[in-house]
């Protein structure tokens, strides 16, 4: 008796390449990773996107991102007409991958008409990354982790 082992990668078949990149276009609409942003928002001038931070006051006290609007999630409804324009896009943040606090702001900010995308890595990322933050102290940085950036290089090329 032979036993078949099944490959668990292609257990299912990877889509047609005209389904993938249909998915991957899509996923791009909806995303933007912490690099980018804070590549946009080091140019200079305007990024075109206001950065959101979704998560509680406390956390907003913690650590946030320089330049970034404070909507906690809870509060869109009631505070996003007061501090973002519509016709500007968004990208909300939160904690990190595990949190899905930036994914509850950026469905309640589209509900209320706002063109929005989610930072993927949240508040975590941008600090392992390497990038400046504010707390009540005063502006931050921790060195970049090498398993989440590049060591000596101002980009990972991708």
């Amino acid at each position: 008796m032979t036993t078949t082992t099944v490959n668990p990668v292609l257990r299912v078949a990877p889509a047609s390449p005209a389904e993938a990149a249909a998915h991957f276009r899509a996923s791009l609409a909806f995303h933007a990773d912490a690099s980018d942003v804070a590549a946009a928002l080091a140019a200079g001038g305007d990024p075109g996107f206001v950065l959101v931070d979704s998560r509680s006051t406390e956390a907003w006290d913690q650590g946030h991102v320089p330049g970034a609007v404070h909507l906690p999630t809870a509060l869109v409804p009631e505070r996003a007409a007061g501090l973002l324009d519509p016709s500007v896009p968004v990208v909300t943040y939160c904690w990190g991958p595990g949190c899905d606090g930036a994914t509850r702001a950026a469905l309640a900010l589209a509900e209320l008409g706002y063109r929005v995308k989610e930072m993927l890595g949240g508040f975590e990322y941008w600090v392992r990354e390497g990038f400046e933050f504010e707390t009540w102290r005063g502006r931050e940085r921790r060195a970049p982790d090498p398993l989440t950036a590049p060591v000596g290089a101002d980009d990972c090329g991708c």
